[in-house]
């Protein structure tokens, strides 16, 4: 199934934005659609907390990286701040995703499936 969005408000697609589309294009009710997308969104920020990565075929990976302590500065001060031990998400694109970004670069409208 394709997804075509042809105009976008802001830069950013929104979950508004994602619900809409389903409701439009999919013919779920508006509320079904604003539940779904919050619950896909729901089960990666879930999964992500827990430690897991999230893989989306077609798209690309989440991961949880764990980056060490390390000294760091203030970029005004010049003052030596130490950077505590985190947890970061990262992503990285399949091959797929990219090749579709390569394929449409200018393209005013995006196309996911």
């Amino acid at each position: 199934m394709e997804f075509a969005v042809e105009s976008l408000e802001t830069p950013a697609l929104t979950k508004a934005q994602l619900a809409e589309l389903l409701f439009e294009q999919i013919g779920l009710n508006k509320r079904e659609s604003k539940d779904m997308i919050d619950a896909f969104f729901d089960l990666i920020a879930t999964s992500l907390v827990d430690g897991q990565d999230v893989k989306i075929s077609g798209f690309g990976n989440f991961q949880i990286r764990t980056k060490a302590p390390r000294p760091g500065r203030n970029p005004r001060t010049g003052e030596a701040i130490p950077i505590d031990a985190r947890r970061v998400v990262t992503f990285h694109a399949s091959h797929k995703l990219k090749e579709q970004i390569q394929g449409n670069s200018g393209s005013g409208a995006s196309t996911l499936g």
